[in-house]
């Protein structure tokens, strides 16, 4: 499934040349445009998939057999699909994109990635004729980047536009937030399908250049493969992710209120607008609000009744404030090695949907006072913030997990995972970290260098039990993911003894966020040349 080229768009009469963002939601898509003239950017109208200006409902219907054989967002909602169990119909999608588990779309003839691509080919098919795209402006969450830019590169390659930058969603939105250059921001991200936490600092101000995204292509040629010389960049001091968000919210009230009934996008659907309708600051907090919701049949209907104080009740239940503190802590720790305290912040932007909850609102004027809370349009800020980014280099980030490697111990007789980059630790280095290594049998003949990131840096995790998303605490013990799926081996020649070091090896982080070593064997002298063991994140 891939876009067919068209070549190099040619400027039309009276056509309008800029930028375009799409920051793919959970929920909802939304597309904004702003042309190199204009002071301001505009959400675009995009008749028949847009429900709203700027906004495409995240929903995909594909169906090889029929004709027209693809529907996107408002055309699925406009032909009756939603509520039926339709092996055609995706939505719920953008949390898997790079993720390891799909198991809740499993019923689905459509990979997530696969759906993810339909709609973007979709939209980018219905933009208004009067508009030509120079520069493309694309967002991506916190847990997934490395994989979510992958996949966006691939889908992008065959777009007909010379630039093409990509950005996470919480640099995005504290941009969008009107926040001047300069300012050190929190912000929280609480979309559809995942938590975001990004400690940034906006670099720019007092005649420096503003921050800029990581580009994907320059000048219509892929970067990918190459480097660029920063310029000027946006620091990520902190940042922690989980994949739990507002549908997630829905799947629980859902269960809470009738738990014998099949989950369908209509109930879900009704739940989320009782869940929206509970946020609204006016409302008393035992003033009971209701939803009606059919079931697939047509012939039988549910009522959802739920006021804000039990919904409350349920959501700390099922764990959303220790995820939240979990969050917190994670971002703080890694802003604190980069020299930030929580004091040092100029603001704290909640955006998403979850920006409306009073609960979020509420656990944040706790853990942050005293500093001002900020809420720009919740859905829009991010698309509006990666186009108040100019393209020409990349963004400065820190490591989300960290990178360990797995070495013999001397003292214990067995091996450990020993620790080479901290989640935290800023890339690409300018300085190598340096490790030496020692055999640990007679007459060993090679070492082998097995390096694994940390599978969680918080004390939980979210599962799915039977469809439900479940919060549970993890094991003391940290758990760790192969970074590569070939080990690397280094050859001892001569072979070495129990004890003996052996090799002293230095360990870098690229500009794309490959972790890459070299080397020398202290026993004779002889150089390892420079090798990427992985990509990390």
């Amino acid at each position: 499934m891939t876009v067919p080229s068209t070549g190099e768009q040619k400027l039309k009469p009276h056509q309008k040349v800029g930028t375009l963002a799409i920051d793919l939601g959970n929920n909802t898509t939304v597309v904004a445009f702003q042309g190199e003239l204009d002071s301001k950017p505009i959400l675009l109208d995009l008749p028949p998939i847009s429900r709203i200006e700027g906004g495409v409902p995240s929903i995909v219907w594909y169906c090889p057999k029929k004709t027209p054989n693809v529907l996107v967002g408002q055309q699925v909602i406009d032909s009756g699909l939603i509520g039926q169990e339709n092996p055609y119909l995706i939505s719920d999608f953008k949390r898997w994109i790079g993720a390891n588990k799909t198991s809740n779309i499993s019923s689905s003839n459509l990979s997530p990635e696969q759906a993810g691509e339909l709609l973007l080919q979709e939209i980018w098919a219905q933009l208004p004729q009067h508009i030509k795209i120079k520069r493309l402006v694309l967002t991506a969450p916190v847990e997934t980047y490395r994989e979510y830019r992958t996949w966006l590169n691939k889908v992008c390659n065959e777009l007909p536009v010379e630039e093409v930058a990509l950005v996470d969603e919480p640099t995005a939105a504290a941009l969008g937030a009107g926040i001047p250059a300069g300012a050190k921001l929190l912000v929280v991200d609480i979309g559809g399908s995942t938590i975001d936490l990004s400690l940034v600092a906006l670099e720019g101000g007092e005649g420096r250049a503003a921050p800029v995204p990581q580009l994907l292509r320059f000048g219509g040629k892929t970067l990918e493969g190459t480097s660029k010389q920063i310029l000027r960049c946006a620091k990520v001091l902190g940042k922690a992710g989980y994949q739990l968000g507002g549908r997630d919210f829905d799947r629980w009230i859902a269960n809470h209120l009738y738990p014998d009934v099949p989950v369908s996008e209509l109930l879900l659907n009704a739940c989320e607008k009782l869940k929206c309708r509970l946020s609204k600051s006016d409302l008393k907090e035992t003033e009971f609000l209701s939803e009606i919701v059919e079931d697939q049949s047509g012939r039988n209907q549910h009522q959802l009744s739920l006021c804000r104080l039990n919904l409350e009740e349920l959501l700390v239940k099922q764990g959303l404030l220790k995820i939240l503190d979990d969050l917190l802590k994670q971002t703080l720790a890694s802003a604190r090695a980069n020299g930030c305290e929580l004091e040092d912040l100029q603001g704290v932007v909640v955006v998403g949907g979850g920006a409306y909850m009073p609960i979020v609102r509420r656990w944040l004027g706790k853990q942050c006072e005293p500093t001002p809370l900020l809420t720009p349009p919740p859905l829009e800020a991010v698309a509006i913030g990666a186009l108040r980014l100019t393209p020409g280099v990349q963004v400065k980030d820190v490591l989300h997990r960290g990178v360990s490697l797995r070495c013999w111990d001397q003292r214990s007789k067995k091996h450990c995972w020993h620790q080479l980059f901290l989640a935290g630790q800023p890339w690409p280095t300018t300085n190598p970290l340096e490790i030496v290594l020692a055999a640990s049998k007679i007459n060993q003949s090679e070492l082998e260098l097995i390096i694994g990131e940390p599978e969680s840096q918080g004390n939980h995790e979210v599962i799915y039990i039977n469809g439900l998303p479940t919060i549970q605490e993890l094991p003391a013990e940290s758990k760790y993911t192969p970074l590569a799926k070939n080990t690397k081996s280094i050859l001892l020649n001569p072979p070495g003894q129990p004890g003996e070091d052996c090799l002293r090896l230095k360990f870098n982080i690229n500009e794309k966020c490959q972790l890459q070593m070299e080397g020398i064997d202290i026993r004779n002298g002889f150089q390892l040349n420079k090798t990427t063991l992985g990509s990390i994140r």
